[in-house]
């Protein structure tokens, strides 16, 4: 299953307003049938007997053509081949047999995953040089967002000031539901929605009550457009928390919407039809905060989609996901996407937790209305010490609590299954003054603040347990009785507003996905992380800034965490970066923001990671924290074709079939896999896995050919410098490059040399360090990762 890496919502709150209509698809849906995409052979020609292609494709599992046409959901030409409808068993054993079939791919099902982060970022528009004006601010570049649409009025998207829309630019401003077609303008210039794929997967009596429009019903869509690129508004805050002038990363970057997830739901066939429209529209940039279970890159539509983007040089970045702070967790590991986790910026909420017996513990927390009274203690009471179901008591679910206990109280809730403002809504119902959200073990110490709908603060797992063994020391669960002569527990919040100077930062968040790569271990992912914790951006007006359907309170703008909004941080930066080097390709440009990325905090140490509080490691963060500025000057990039990552395919030992449905053409692999193996992909950062069978002191050894291409001054030479990994020896060859002109190319061969350590079986111990080139005033810096393995 797959999510939008939202801000940590479970859910997506819809209009009452406007009913979708009835699915495009009027097939009965039957048990058994299944929607899948079908790739056509790129070569296939249309018989002149059909008048579309639509025809053509039902008459392949239709004994009517025209009949055949209602059943497919979309059809695709750009960035894919093929269609998709939903099928029968038989029907789907039918077209695999037809000779211009190339492959029938399951849908699956994907669900939902600034005032200061420009600044945090060093993007100031009052500089007067650097990349916002190398770049005009993005004016003539397009993104792309993927997502759940957007509201066009905000002011975010205002047009003033801004010139023509670009002469490229081929899309469209789609109307339907409370969206006319005069919703877009020389900002918002184009907005589609594709719903066709999630109504063919869902019966007629279980249709969305969303817009069937391009129109934001959710919210998530206008937050990271808005990120990406959301023009300069002042003042901007989230009931009365973080102040200041909102921005995008590319202000005057122009948007387009493509609305692809519906009641919680995106579906394969409604993204990669988004996909094809977007690289058809023209656009520059692809953002993507969307993704879920890792699969093989033939059986990924989202890797499939973006392989066709960056086959016309569309740049896709995508969101890491927020399964943190757990190894094998990242999504979105395709070679050809830019993957980002998040971090923190340096400012926070904080909201302190006082106990009855003194203690102060510190929260998080964004509450504006009515609040506790000053210097008054309340009771407090543990949800999960009510009896009846600990359980669901515990996790404050819906209808958990008894009134009679919790009434006047502050609830002590547990981390998990429903959303933190959800669990704040179950203790209002039931008469509750106040909520403390205590994370569990798994998620440590990462604190996210939320726009609460009563007094609210989240602690981490240590407060929290510290909390818990307060009441519980105070009380008999089973009674509720008080222990003589221990005095009855109480608390209150203290709020503290905003704070901004917060050292260390940036921080990883400890819901940012890592690595390793599940799919391609030696492509280090993560490759960067962005600001994605506390982001305040852009709002529908029809959401309530909890999220809850319930939540009436009416706010411009929202400050939310995920690696939904890091990603489009990257997408904003990449409109920038292309702006200001229109030849550089998407290779380039996620090279340039890798190998310019930094590892060290505003304290100069190095990076931690919130749920533990120890040092981050490279499978956290991969290359390190963005850093625009250097960017958009880096020395050297490392650039990459269609052919090398065919070639990577090849050496991943991916099937000529397999690598037709990604790629679209017919691969010979000989030649590539008697050329190297796929840790040759010339990508900014080199990993490599060491399977052990001895356990000994044998030596275990790799070598990676890499090529930089010069974007910098014409006549450079860079020394190479390198910090190995522990016990692994390293050599460059050669250890200097001299160059004479721009846009000239030079390879090198990087060597990896490390014995054997014993480990128990199915155990692996993963060693960084670094390469760095330097000309004495660039630093193009690469990750270099050793993982030692002992196979069961």
């Amino acid at each position: 299953m797959m999510v939008l890496f939202s801000f940590f919502f479970s859910f997506i709150i819809v209009s009452t307003t406007t009913i979708c209509p009835p699915p495009v698809c009027s097939s009965p849906l039957y048990p058994t049938d299944k929607t899948f995409i079908v790739q056509v052979h790129h070569d296939a020609v249309k018989p002149s007997v059909f008048p579309t292609h639509a025809h053509w494709y039902a008459s392949s599992f239709s004994s009517s053509a025209a009949a055949g046409t209602d059943r497919i959901i979309h059809t695709y030409s750009t960035v894919f081949n093929g269609f998709s409808a939903r099928l029968s068993p038989s029907e789907a054993d039918s077209l695999r047999a037809l000779p211009h079939v190339t492959a029938l791919i399951p849908e699956q099902v994907r669900h939902v995953h600034t005032t200061r982060s420009p600044e945090f970022l060093g993007l100031r528009s009052s500089d007067s040089a650097g990349l916002l004006k190398e770049s005009d601010f993005g004016s003539d570049l397009v993104i792309g967002i993927i997502d759940t649409g957007i509201w066009p009025e905000h002011q975010s998207f205002d047009d003033r000031e801004l010139g023509p829309v670009p002469s490229k630019w081929k899309g469209e401003c789609i109307a339907g539901d409370n969206f006319p077609s005069t919703s877009c303008n020389r900002k918002l210039i184009g907005a589609r929605f594709f719903c066709a794929g999630y109504e063919a997967s869902n019966s007629r009596t279980n249709q969305s009550t969303e817009f069937r429009s391009p129109r934001d019903s959710d919210g998530h869509g206008t937050h990271t457009a808005s990120i990406a690129a959301g023009r300069y508004v002042f003042p901007a805050s989230t009931l009365g928390y973080a102040r200041g002038v909102a921005a995008g990363m590319a202000p005057k970057a122009r948007l387009a919407a493509y609305k692809v997830c519906w009641n919680s739901a995106c579906y394969d066939s409604d993204i990669l039809a988004a996909f094809d429209s977007a690289v058809a529209d023209s656009v520059d940039v692809i953002s993507l905060s969307i993704g879920g279970n890792v699969v093989p890159y033939y059986l990924d539509s989202i890797a499939i989609g973006a392989f066709g983007a960056m086959q016309s040089g569309v740049f896709v970045s995508a969101s890491a996901g927020n399964n943190g702070p757990g190894g094998l967790t990242v999504n979105n590991v395709a070679p050809w996407m830019t993957t980002v986790g998040a971090g923190t910026i340096d400012r926070d909420f904080p909201a302190d937790v006082k106990l009855g017996n003194g203690k102060i513990l510190s929260g998080v927390s964004i509450y504006g209305g009515p609040g506790l009274i000053p210097g008054r203690m309340y009771p407090l009471v543990y949800a999960g010490s009510q009896g009846g179901d600990g359980y669901s008591a515990t996790l404050c679910l819906d209808g958990s609590l008894d009134p009679t206990l919790v009434k006047g109280k502050i609830v002590l809730c547990d981390r998990g299954i429903n959303s933190r403002a959800a669990k704040g809504e179950v203790v209002k119902k039931a008469g509750g003054v106040g909520m403390i959200l205590a994370n569990g073990v798994f998620d440590g110490e990462g604190l996210v603040a939320e726009c609460h709908v009563l007094p609210a603060a989240s602690v981490g797992a240590i407060a929290g347990e510290e909390i818990r063994r307060y009441v519980e020391a105070a009380a008999v669960a089973t009674t509720g009785k008080y222990k003589s002569p221990l005095s009855p527990p109480t608390a209150t919040i203290i709020f503290k507003g905003t704070r901004v100077g917060v050292r260390p930062a940036p921080v990883v968040a400890s819901f940012s996905a890592r690595g390793p790569n599940p799919e391609s271990p030696e492509v280090l992912k993560p490759d960067l992380i962005a600001p994605g914790v506390d982001i305040l951006a852009a709002w529908p007006d029809n959401v309530g800034p909890s999220g809850i359907p319930s939540d009436k309170r009416k706010t411009e703008f929202n400050i939310l965490s995920g690696t939904s909004m890091a990603c489009p941080h990257v997408s904003g930066l990449a409109a920038l970066l292309k702006a200001a080097h229109p030849e550089w390709s998407p290779a380039a440009i996620r090279s340039a923001l890798m190998t310019t990325a930094y590892t060290l905090d505003n304290r100069g140490e190095a990076m931690l990671d919130e749920s533990s509080g120890n040092t981050s490691t490279v499978m956290d963060y991969g290359a390190g924290h963005v850093h625009p500025q250097l960017a958009m000057d880096p020395g050297l990039v490392y650039d990459l074709t269609t052919y090398d990552y065919v070639d990577f395919l090849c050496n991943s030992n991916y099937t000529a079939s397999n690598i037709r449905v990604v790629a679209r053409k017919n691969a010979d692999c000989r030649g590539a896999r008697r050329a190297g193996h796929s840790g040759n992909l010339n990508y900014p950062s080199l990993a490599v896995t060491f399977q052990q069978y001895g356990g000994g002191k044998s030596k275990l050894s790799a070598h990676f050919i890499r090529t930089v291409t010069n974007v910098g001054e014409a006549e450079a030479v860079y020394k190479v410098s390198v910090r190995p990994p522990s016990g692994v020896v390293v050599a460059v060859e050669p250890e200097r490059l001299s160059f004479r002109r721009v846009g000239q190319r030079l390879s090198f061969l990087v060597r990896v040399t490390s014995h054997e350590v014993k480990l128990s079986p199915g155990i692996s111990t993963v060693r960084s360090g670094s390469m760095t080139w330097s000309d004495g005033k660039h630093a193009v810096t690469s990750p270099l990762v050793v993982t030692l393995q002992q196979p069961l």
